[in-house]
């Protein structure tokens, strides 16, 4: 017979905590408060000029900025499939997934700086007009963010050959991942409203 003063039988109740470190999320709203505000004041520009908005909003490549907006999401599922393989002891499945989701955000970099290449080669620059300014503005903080999460994957990566991660701790990996996670969510919020919404 179970009385109150009995321990619950092994797996009945799991305690229920936020993935990671209490550090990372505080990091991670702040850095969502400040794109916030930076959403917020290209919103308050574009109704001030919306044919102006408009009109430069379709010099950009809205294909490219999908092929951006599936690589980051793909990198996302690759870190989840890491966090994933680190509860199940898969030392292999680890540093693999964590790996594929690093080369996509190389994507993701590669695919960005040939579009600044041509919008640069065409002589557009943060002083073209209202518009251009938020573009490279808002996509080049963002992109700052992608690499700052791609150097954490690395880390993760080389902490993960090591076989550091696995049900026993996967702390430092889930971190990582949340870090990762805002980089993807920022993408798919800016992307619809720099590139297509009207």
């Amino acid at each position: 017979m179970t009385t109150i003063a009995d321990p619950l039988p092994a797996g009945t109740l799991r305690s229920k905590r936020l993935p990671g470190d209490l550090a990372i999320w505080v990091f991670i709203l702040a850095e969502m408060l400040a794109f916030a505000v930076f959403f917020a004041s290209y919103a308050f520009a574009r109704t001030k000029n919306v044919e102006m908005f408009n009109l430069y909003q379709q010099t950009l490549d809205r294909n490219i900025g999908a092929l951006n907006t599936i690589l980051l999401v793909t990198g996302s599922w690759f870190v989840v499939l890491a966090v994933q393989a680190a509860h199940r002891d898969d030392r292999a499945g680890v540093p693999r997934n964590i790996l594929l989701g690093f080369l996509c955000g190389g994507g993701f970099l590669a695919v960005k700086v040939m579009e600044y290449a041509e919008k640069f080669g065409a002589g557009i620059s943060l002083s073209t007009n209202t518009f251009y300014m938020f573009y490279i503005s808002l996509t080049f903080f963002h992109f700052m963010h992608v690499i700052l999460g791609m150097v954490i994957l690395a880390v993760l990566w080389t902490q993960a050959r090591r076989g550091k991660y696995g049900s026993h701790d996967a702390h430092g990996l889930e971190s990582g991942a949340a870090y990762w996670h805002m980089v993807d969510l920022l993408w798919i919020v800016l992307f619809p409203l720099v590139y297509v919404m009207r």
